[in-house]
């Protein structure tokens, strides 16, 4: 929305004057770290005495990550000095999770912060857009993907056929898994009614003998609680404790010591504009975005971690059962991934374009996950 009201001219040349003697000062003094090119976008002229707002609705339904993405959308006008604001939504609050990419598509808001993994049914690649079964495994594998592999340029590539700009990822940590049974093997997860995000996740575990539902986060607690489903997966120890999920459970399962989610170890979520609104912006404000998405990614993980291990002691305190699969759990869930991951790299040249830039990085010397005999009988159809 823009403000109509002309403003004072001798005051808003004061303020530009004021930032143009702040910014050559920045310049001197923070050049090292590139302080002037993200300070100020704003500061050639008076755009300022206008403010853009982009309505931004996430997928966090609670707890850390719907605090977290609510502060930094608070940050923005201040950072622009008033030229562009981020007016946040939670999870459900303007449409559900599952219809934010036509909301966003269609104008209904400018922006969104989903789990990019939502989208597989619409957009297969974007099952390789956010970590998957035995797939990248830390948090800066996928920073090498996307920004060192070309993984951006793709991601944009695919947003843009749709009407929408892809500006970047956002990491938050691992998924874990709550049930009302121990999982302590593969062979626990055999006919159990389990909560999953879909796409690939959701395959492997059917694999895996379990019987799988799509449900957004803001679902998964009356899920759990009715008896609708028996396990569930979703984020980490912060976000779900604030949930309630220790109400309605007494177990949580992960994978071997130092490798908490053999499924989803680096969950991506991202920040998605639609087309109409990133072209409205300036050169110098669609960079300023650009960077500050990288900034909420670091803050958004590092303080979900940090809760992360607060939560864990409440876990602890309210009875809660840690379980661990096994490595020979990893070597049999791999045994199920790897022809899934050829199945969703096959549906279209836009997943196989952007698997096999991910599987030559994990056979690559500096990972190593994948090694010829896992992949052998499997082909390509593109690329």
């Amino acid at each position: 929305m823009t403000d109509n009201r002309k403003p004072n001219r001798e005051a808003v040349e004061g303020v530009v004057e004021g930032r143009r003697r702040f910014l050559a000062k920045s310049v001197t003094a923070g050049a090292a770290l590139g302080t002037a090119a993200i300070a100020a976008p704003f500061v050639s002229n008076a755009q300022a005495a206008k403010t853009t707002t982009w309505r931004i609705q996430t997928s966090w339904p609670g707890g850390v990550g719907l605090t977290v993405f609510k502060e930094w959308c608070a940050s923005i006008k201040d950072k622009t000095g008033g030229e562009l604001e981020f007016k946040p939504f939670g999870a459900k609050d303007v449409v559900g999770d599952f219809q934010l990419f036509d909301a966003v598509r269609n104008g209904v808001i400018e922006a969104m912060n989903p789990f990019t993994l939502y989208w597989a049914g619409r957009m297969p690649a974007s099952v390789f857009l956010s970590s998957y079964p035995l797939g990248p495994r830390n948090p800066h594998e996928w920073d090498v993907f996307y920004y060192g592999l070309g993984g951006l340029e793709v991601a944009r590539s695919l947003f843009s056929k749709v009407g929408m700009h892809y500006v970047g990822p956002i990491h938050h940590g691992p998924n874990i898994i709550h049930s009302k049974v121990p999982i302590r093997s593969i062979d626990d997860f055999r006919g159990r009614k389990m909560r999953l995000p879909g796409g690939m996740v959701a395959e492997v575990f059917q694999a895996a003998g379990a019987k799988t539902t799509l449900l957004p986060g803001s679902e998964i607690f009356p899920a759990l609680e009715k008896g609708t489903i028996d396990v569930a997966d979703y984020v980490g120890p912060a976000v779900n404790y604030a949930l309630g999920f220790h109400q309605v459970t007494k177990y949580i399962s992960m994978g071997p010591p130092g490798f908490m989610s053999l499924y989803q170890p680096v969950d991506l979520m991202d920040l998605t504009v639609g087309q109409k609104a990133w072209d409205a912006l300036s050169p110098q404000m669609k960079q300023f975005v650009e960077m500050e998405v990288h900034v909420y990614s670091d803050m958004h993980h590092a303080r979900i971690q940090k809760a992360d291990q607060d939560a864990w002691k409440k876990f602890d305190e309210a009875g809660t059962i840690v379980t661990r699969l096994g490595e020979e759990d990893v070597a049999k869930f791999t045994k199920l991934a790897v022809p899934i991951w050829y199945k969703w790299a096959n549906k279209d040249k836009d997943a196989a374009r952007v698997f096999k830039i991910q599987l030559d990085y994990m056979m690559s010397g500096s990972l190593g996950y994948v090694t010829p005999d896992d992949i052998k009988g499997q082909k390509l159809k593109w690329g």
